[in-house]
């Protein structure tokens, strides 16, 4: 045995950047500039990600339920509908297309969404990037912090507070860092991951404060933002944090991007 997929699978993990929740229908309907957009990107498992983090790894399980250890060889737009219809089934709050997209489309990817396109479920465009240099660039710049795992009992939807304008900075923040990485600019990654946490505590503030949440997490973001100048975290309620520096992180681990033998660039939704 000498491939840790061997023991996790080899489905892919996904890193969730700026602008989560815009794929939520009862988000983006609040948009008075749509579409808003979101920043994920696909990651080699080349260890296990903790459960309950942030990573896609609920997804991942019904993934692998469906497919395997491998993703099929068939449009990713397809398996990403598959994917949704059934980890989706019989829920009352459906997970985000984000998660699906995520995990399917290799590279750099972001999504756009418009709530009024099939009500805001699947993004309106997807504009993937393999391209090499930014790529390097994200693995080396973007340092990944082991917090804690959402406890039990946790849920982010404590307390809503979806106020258009701050919706409209979100759907930006995406944009923004998407455009950031494309150009490989340090400084404008880190502004649209401090906009991410401010919308988010605006939006939604039991992302980041919650009773059940032992650690604090405002203390810690605080900290990695002065300390390095741009942090945000991997998903609501902890998980990881991901900090944008060129400087060292202690305790920090890297991660290697999931790349493809073709671009998919620009697609319209299918």
């Amino acid at each position: 045995m000498n491939d840790i997929a061997e023991v996790i699978g080899g489905i892919p993990y996904r890193l969730a950047l700026c602008g989560g929740w815009i794929d939520q229908p009862f988000v983006s309907e609040r948009n008075p500039s749509p579409p808003g957009s979101m920043t994920v990107v696909a990651v080699e498992p080349d260890f296990r990600f903790m459960d309950y983090s942030g990573m896609a790894t609920s997804t991942r399980k019904v993934a692998a339920r469906l497919w395997g250890t491998r993703l099929p060889d068939r449009p990713p737009a397809d398996l990403v509908r598959e994917l949704y219809a059934e980890e989706n089934r019989g829920k009352d709050d459906p997970s985000g297309a984000q998660d699906m997209v995520g995990l399917v489309y290799p590279g750099i990817t972001r999504m756009d969404f418009d709530a009024t396109s099939e009500g805001g479920v699947f993004p309106v465009r997807i504009e993937s990037s393999e391209d090499p240099a930014s790529i390097a660039w994200l693995e080396r710049v973007l340092k990944i912090v082991p917090v804690a795992q959402r406890p039990s009992g946790y849920s982010p939807l404590l307390t809503k507070n979806i106020e258009p304008g701050w919706v409209k900075r979100l759907g930006e923040s995406g944009r923004d860092c998407y455009d950031a990485i494309a150009m490989r600019d340090l400084g404008a990654l880190q502004s649209s991951m401090r906009e991410c946490m401010l919308a988010w505590e605006a939006l939604l503030p039991a992302t980041l404060r919650h009773p059940v949440v032992q650690v604090d997490l405002m203390a810690m973001l605080d900290y990695y933002r002065e300390a390095y100048g741009g942090a945000m975290y991997s998903g609501c309620g902890g998980g990881y944090l991901f900090v944008a520096t060129d400087r060292p992180v202690p305790g920090s681990i890297g991660f290697r991007v999931r790349r493809s033998k073709s671009r998919i660039a620009g697609e319209a939704w299918a």
